[in-house]
């Protein structure tokens, strides 16, 4: 049942995605066991709706309430441990302590050390308190949290389309389209909950993009578009600088007295071997620009770059029904020494999905 629950409150948190970063998703579902072989009773679910919000707990102990439900005596699963500090909202181990539950499961610690503790507390009340990762969906969708707390880097996705042979372009650079019009439409729903876009100066120069959410019902976020160009060749008649006044847009660059245009943001970074240090640049995204996560809508190049620096935490690759069988056809990654098969980067399936007749493939690192 453990698990059930667990994997119950993970799909509430994940309603949350693009309102409630750089705060984690969570999900808390509050259940009453039943007696002597009788039914459990769900009595409230919730979630961390938006940024400074309430918190999953106390949404969960809300919804248990409007429900007519006492939850005394009650068992809450949550996907991270309850919070002790006082921040934007007061801590839920305290709501939960003054409700009077009589345990608590949760799936993941919360490694930061403002928040961290809850366990302890609600232990000293003498609630029952455990950690259980039996969901693997419950403990995934703290992870771009977690990372950012210990590594001090954004979460980084990066999403490509390619034919079945792994192509992503013609030998011309012709990409437009690979996939189809569904699939392009998931790329804008993407966008359109991340704190940052970006692309690498092979994309600008080939695509003249926008990197803007279009077609989208509701842009939970709206994305700062990044250009990583190491050598500062960023074209000033180009959309996005023509756009800069209207979208936060940042480049990331070796050369930052190469670039002048009005209203655009540049991030000085180190280069390494010819290329830009890419972990250093996504650390001054974190640092100066508050981004938490960014989709990087890769090239071949800078695929490689990131694959390279063992720098990609989650990838999305949308396979198209269709093969070119041409040599000089652009692949998804370039520029990396792969001679023997423990040199490749490996990743887990996470999800599969059909759209139409192309395919998602999720994969986390």
């Amino acid at each position: 049942m453990t698990k059930k629950y667990l994997d119950m409150a993970a799909r509430a948190g994940l309603r949350g995605r693009g309102d409630v970063e750089p705060n984690p998703l969570v999900g808390a579902v509050i259940v009453r066991h039943g007696v002597d072989g009788g039914e459990d009773q769900i009595l409230g679910i919730g979630h961390h709706c938006r940024f400074g919000g309430l918190h999953a707990e106390r949404e969960a102990l809300a919804n248990a309430r409007g429900n007519g439900f006492d939850v005394a005596g009650s068992t809450v699963y949550c996907t991270l441990e309850p919070c002790c500090h006082v921040g934007k909202q007061p801590p839920c181990s305290e709501a939960l302590i003054e409700a009077g539950v009589s345990e608590v499961v949760y799936a993941r610690r919360d490694p930061a050390e403002v928040s961290r503790g809850g366990h302890e507390l609600l232990e000293a009340a003498g609630i029952k308190t455990s950690c259980d990762d039996v969901s693997e969906l419950a403990v995934s969708i703290s992870d771009p949290f977690i990372h950012m707390v210990k590594a001090g880097l954004p979460w980084v996705v990066v999403k490509w389309a390619q034919t079945i042979d792994g192509r992503i372009a013609t030998s011309a650079g012709e990409s437009q389209w690979i996939s189809n019009e569904r699939s392009r439409a998931m790329v804008h729903r993407m966008r359109s909950r991340v704190d940052a876009v970006g692309v690498g100066m092979g994309t600008v120069l080939a695509d003249d993009p926008m990197l803007t959410a279009r077609g989208v019902r509701r842009v939970r976020r709206s994305a700062v578009r990044v250009v990583f160009d190491t050598h500062g060749r960023f074209p000033v008649d180009s959309k996005l600088a023509e756009s800069a006044g209207a979208y936060q847009t940042v480049i990331c660059t070796s050369r930052p007295e190469h670039i002048s245009v009005a209203g655009i943001r540049v991030l000085e970074c180190p280069a390494l071997d010819g290329k830009l240090d890419l972990k250093a640049a996504l650390r001054l995204l974190h640092v100066e620009c508050g981004v938490s996560n960014i989709l990087i809508e890769a090239g071949p190049r800078l695929l490689g770059s990131l694959l390279d620096g063992d720098l990609i935490d989650e990838a999305v690759v949308h396979l198209a029904a269709g093969i070119m069988g041409d040599d000089s056809a652009r692949a998804c990654a370039t520029g990396r020494e792969c001679s023997s098969l423990d040199q490749m980067k490996r990743f887990k399936l996470g999800r599969v999905k059909r759209v139409g007749d192309d395919v998602h493939l999720h994969y986390r690192k």
